[in-house]
């Protein structure tokens, strides 16, 4: 039976998921915590890359202290051997631990509910379900990507009332409020690559880094869509990070990765909108009116009647951040 420690425990492993969440693809972000009678001896996330586990780091912090140990994970522990390194369901019960407490069994064809099969049947306890919830928004891009075979893009908007990212003029700054702002480097640090088009890289020349005190090393690889380039000028500051060129939005479909972020602008928008390669759209909206003459977030999709757009969208979240609202939507498909 899980209690008050457990899901202290859980949030703690939670919390180390998060911090993960955009450098570990292609696999997933998780996090373990290993305890002795409520007490944490060690603690684990996935690595950058993927490798190691988060129950395999936490397994060589423990050492001989795991025997007997609690272990609180956010997916279920692999029981597929890998050319990679061993399952982690495997190493948990040759280290000894008694109980694991499962957020979320792991949705993947080849591993769903092994995990725990493979330690009920070394006779540790399971247990899942644990702040499912909780855990679900960090490996959605994941197991998207396990369904579509591509990274699931996120499209990002700031918005004034009346739909507007801009003054006619082109001023954007700021639209939305600081607090809107952090909101939306702290989802940058959860991207694995973040998408610009052309205009945006010649108008802005932006730098695309995550600037929230403490997550500066989390900035995601930049992309930028166009069909004329084959690198980014040196004069720009994404030159030196190594951005990645995307002909089509199409091409987001061969990229080995869970998230991908798109901040901009209105023709990279549009593209990809069109190319129906946009599953989730954050729009963080401004209580002001800017009037028919801003600058819109898209041009053309193509719609010829109202008919194709209803039922494209479905709304999963509204909430406040400071004087301004985030909306967020999913692709239904």
């Amino acid at each position: 039976m899980t209690g008050r420690r457990d899901r202290q425990l859980m949030a703690r492993a939670v919390s180390l998921a998060e911090d993960a969440w955009g450098s570990t693809a292609p696999n997933p972000a998780v996090g373990c915590v290993l305890a002795q009678d409520g007490r944490v001896i060690a603690e684990a996330a996935t690595a950058p890359g993927g490798r190691p586990h988060a129950e395999q780091a936490a397994l060589q912090k423990a050492g001989g202290n795991a025997r007997g140990a609690t272990a609180y994970v956010t997916m279920e522990p692999c029981a597929h051997h890998s050319d990679r390194g061993p399952p982690c369901a495997a190493g948990l019960a040759e280290a000894g631990v008694a109980r694991v407490v499962i957020a979320r069994l792991d949705p993947s064809e080849r591993n769903h509910a092994e995990g725990a099969k493979l330690l009920e049947r070394a006779g540790i306890a399971v247990e899942v379900g644990l702040m499912a919830e909780e855990a679900a928004p960090i490996t959605a891009g994941w197991e998207f990507r396990l369904v579509h075979g591509r990274p699931r893009v996120t499209g990002k908007f700031a918005l004034s009332i009346d739909g507007r990212i801009a003054l006619g003029s082109g001023e954007s700054q700021w639209l939305t409020s600081e607090a809107a702002r952090i909101h939306a480097h702290m989802e940058r640090a959860r991207a694995d690559m973040i998408i610009v088009g052309r205009g945006t890289l010649e108008a802005d020349d932006p730098a695309l880094t995550v600037r929230v005190p403490g997550h500066e090393h989390r900035s995601p690889r930049p992309i930028v869509l166009t069909a004329t380039l084959d690198r980014v000028p040196p004069h720009h500051k994404l030159a030196a990070r190594d951005p990645l060129i995307l002909a089509s939005p199409q091409a987001i479909d061969r990229l080995k990765v869970n998230d991908a972020l798109l901040e901009g602008g209105m023709q990279a928008a549009t593209a990809f909108l069109k190319a129906d390669r946009v599953d989730r759209l954050m729009i963080y909206r401004a209580p002001i009116l800017v009037g028919n003459d801003g600058l819109p977030a898209t041009g053309l999709i193509g719609a010829q009647h109202l008919s194709e757009l209803h039922n494209r969208w479905r709304r999963t979240h509204v909430e406040a951040l400071g004087p301004d609202l985030r909306e967020v939507y999913e692709r239904v498909r």
